[in-house]
C-alpha cells in the first residue's frame, strides 16, 4: 500500500489536532453507549486507524459517533449490558460493510442531490456551535442538541467569566493566526497549546480531567442464545448507519478538498475498523464530520493523518493521559465554533433565492432534521423528496413532449399522409425512458388528443426502455383504442421495449408493430383505404 508523503507536515499537524479534539468525544460517547469510557476510547483508536489504512477517503477522521452509540445503548439495555454480545454485533456490523464495499453498494451514495448535502452540511455546523455554548459559558453540555438549547438560560444566568473569554480569545486567535506561521503550526494547534498553557498558569477554569488510561482485551464472538437476533438485527441496523455516516462524511470532505473518494473502498475500510473495534472491546464507529473538518482545516489531506489521529489516541490510552487532562474546556469549544461557522455552506446561503424554491426549501428542512431529529433521518427524508421532485419534473417533462404530430415531421412523406388522413390518424412521439411517474397520466392524454381518430400510431424510436408503470400505461391506451373500436399501431420500439410490453401477456398490446413510424403511417392509411375511408384533400401549407 502506497502513501503520499507529499503534505506529511499538514498530515501530522491535521491529524494531532483532530485526535485531540476526538478524545473527549470518544470518552462520552463511550459513557453514553454503557460500555465506559475506554470503549470510546478503543473504539475511535480501531475504526480510527483501519479506516483510515484501507478507506477510500484521503482526509477521513473516523470514530464513534451519535447515531452508532444510540444503537448500541439501545442494545446494551435490550442485552441487560452484556458486553460480550453487544462486542459481537460491533463485529458483524463490520463484517456486513465489508460486504456492502465488495458488493459495490457505495456508489449508490453518489445520488445525494446537493441541496440535501448543502443542509445536512449546515446542519452538522449548527449542531457543533450550539453544542459549544455551554461550555464556553463554563459549563458542561448536556446531551442532543435540544438539551444544549434547553440549558442555555441556566448557563446565562451563572456565566464562567474566565472560561468564556479564554473561549472567545482562542475563537478569535484561530481566526486571526497568521497564514504565513499557518505553514508551520495551523492555528487550532496553536491556540490549543497556547490555551492550554496560559490556563495552567493563569486561569481556574474547567479543564477535561482524569483520562483513564490502559491496554484493551481481546473479545472473541459469542454466538447462539435466544437473545442472537437482537444481536443480527442491531448488526444490521449499525452496518446501514456506519455506511451512511461514513459515506456522508466522505462527500463532505470531497466537497471542503475537491477531490472524489472511492465509495466501496471507504466501506471496506471501515468495515474492517468495527470489526477491529468489536475484537479489542471498542464501540462501533463510522466517519465523524467535525472530526474530519477539524483535520482538513489543519492540514490534513491523506490517510495518513487519519492513522496519526488514531495513534495519539492510542498514545494517551498508554499513560499520556496527563499531558491532555489539562486542556481547558473552553479552548477546544473555541476551536469548534470555529469548524462548525466553517461547516455552513454560506456559498449556497448567499446565492439560495436565486436558484429554485423548492431546492432552497429541500436544503432548509434537512437543515432542521438534521439539527432537531437525527442525520440519517434528515438525508433520508431529503433524498427521497429530491427524487420525487425529479420524477415529478421528468413527468412533467415527458407529457409536454407527447406530441400528436401533424406537420412537425422531418419526412415530406410522412407529413403528406397525416395531411390527408387529419384526425383518422393520431400519431403520438414519445421522447426519452418513459418513467411510472408519467404513466399515469399518458392513457388521458393520449385519450383527449385522440378522440375522433381511427388508428393510434405510438412512436417509440426515441425511448430506451420503458418501466413495469409505463408499460401498464400501454396497455391501457390499448385497452381504450379497442373499447372505443381504433387500431393501435407500435412503431420504433427497440428489443428492450418490445420485451417489456410482451412480458405482460404475451403478446404486444396492438394490431400492428413497425420498425419505423414511416411504415406504421402507411400502413394506417392503407388499413384506412381498405376501410373505404377517402382521404381528405390536402390543404395549401400553412392553413388549417
Amino acid at each position: 500500500m502506497k502513501f503520499d508523503l507529499s503534505n506529511l507536515r499538514g498530515d501530522i499537524t491535521g491529524g494531532i489536532t483532530a485526535g485531540v479534539v476526538a478524545l473527549p468525544l470518544a470518552l462520552a460517547l463511550g459513557v453514553a453507549s454503557g460500555l465506559g469510557p475506554m470503549a470510546g476510547m478503543y473504539g475511535a483508536i480501531a475504526v480510527g486507524f483501519f479506516a483510515a489504512l484501507f478507506g477510500g477517503t484521503g482526509p477521513q477522521i473516523s470514530g464513534p459517533t451519535g447515531p452508532m452509540v444510540v444503537v448500541l445503548a439501545g442494545l446494551f439495555a435490550s442485552l441487560s449490558g452484556d458486553a460480550a454480545l453487544i462486542f459481537t454485533a460491533v463485529m458483524l456490523a463490520g463484517l456486513l460493510q465489508v460486504a456492502f464495499g465488495l458488493l459495490g453498494i457505495g456508489h449508490y451514495i453518489r445520488l445525494v442531490p446537493y441541496p440535501v448535502i448543502s443542509g445536512f452540511m449546515t446542519g452538522i455546523g449548527v449542531i457543533i456551535i450550539i453544542l459549544q455554548l455551554n461550555p464556553l459559558l463554563g459549563h458542561a453540555s448536556p446531551s442532543g442538541t435540544l438539551g444544549a438549547l434547553g440549558n442555555v438560560p441556566e448557563a446565562l444566568s451563572a456565566i464562567h467569566p474566565a472560561n468564556l473569554m479564554l473561549g472567545i480569545a482562542t475563537l478569535v486567535l484561530v481566526y486571526l493566526w497568521p497564514a504565513k506561521w499557518g505553514r508551520y503550526m495551523p492555528s487550532p494547534l496553536a491556540a490549543l497549546i497556547i490555551g492550554t498553557v496560559l490556563a495552567y498558569f493563569a486561569l481556574d477554569v474547567p479543564i477535561l480531567g482524569a483520562i483513564p488510561t490502559g491496554l484493551p482485551e481481546l473479545q472473541m464472538p459469542v454466538f447462539g442464545g435466544d437473545q442472537m437476533m437482537l444481536v443480527v438485527e442491531a448488526a444490521i441496523i449499525l452496518a446501514v448507519l456506519g455506511s451512511l455516516d461514513s459515506l456522508l462524511t466522505s462527500l463532505v470532505a470531497d466537497n471542503m478538498t475537491r477531490t472524489r473518494h472511492h465509495s466501496n473502498k471507504e466501506l471496506i475500510g471501515q468495515g474492517i475498523g468495527n470489526t477491529a473495534a468489536g475484537l479489542i472491546g471498542g464501540i462501533a464507529g463510522a466517519g465523524a464530520t467535525m472530526r474530519t473538518v477539524v483535520n482538513i482545516r489543519s492540514g490534513g489531506q491523506t490517510r495518513i493523518s487519519g492513522m496519526v489521529h488514531a495513534l495519539v489516541l492510542l498514545a494517551v490510552a498508554l499513560g499520556l493521559g496527563p499531558l491532555a487532562e489539562n486542556i481547558p474546556q473552553a479552548v477546544l469549544a473555541g476551536i469548534l465554533v470555529k469548524v462548525g461557522l466553517d461547516i455552513v455552506d454560506w456559498k449556497y446561503l448567499k446565492r439560495a433565492h436565486q436558484g429554485p424554491r423548492w431546492d432552497l426549501l429541500l436544503m432548509v428542512l434537512v437543515l432542521g432534521m438534521t439539527v432537531f431529529v437525527d442525520l440519517i433521518t434528515a438525508v433520508g427524508v431529503g433524498v427521497v423528496l429530491a427524487a420525487l421532485a425529479y420524477v415529478k419534473q421528468v413527468a412533467r417533462l415527458q407529457i409536454e413532449q407527447l406530441r400528436n404530430l401533424r406537420e412537425q415531421l422531418d419526412s415530406e412523406e410522412d407529413k403528406a399522409i397525416l395531411l390527408r388522413n387529419r384526425d383518422r390518424i393520431a400519431l403520438f412521439e414519445f421522447s426519452g425512458p418513459l418513467s411510472f411517474g408519467a404513466a399515469a397520466d399518458l392513457g388521458h392524454h393520449v385519450r383527449e388528443r385522440a378522440s375522433q381518430s381511427s388508428i393510434l400510431i405510438l412512436d417509440f424510436s426515441a425511448v430506451p426502455f420503458l418501466d413495469l408503470s409505463a408499460a401498464l400505461a400501454v396497455e391501457t391506451i390499448a385497452g381504450d383504442a379497442k373499447d372505443s373500436g381504433k387500431q393501435l399501431y407500435l412503431a420504433g420500439a427497440n428489443g428492450e421495449v418490445r420485451r417489456v410490453l410482451e412480458g405482460l401477456n404475451g403478446r404486444l398490446p396492438a394490431q400492428g408493430s413497425f420498425k419505423t413510424r414511416s411504415e406504421a403511417l402507411a400502413a394506417a392509411e392503407e388499413a384506412l383505404q381498405q376501410w373505404g375511408v377517402s382521404p381528405i384533400q390536402a390543404l395549401p401549407s400553412g392553413v388549417g
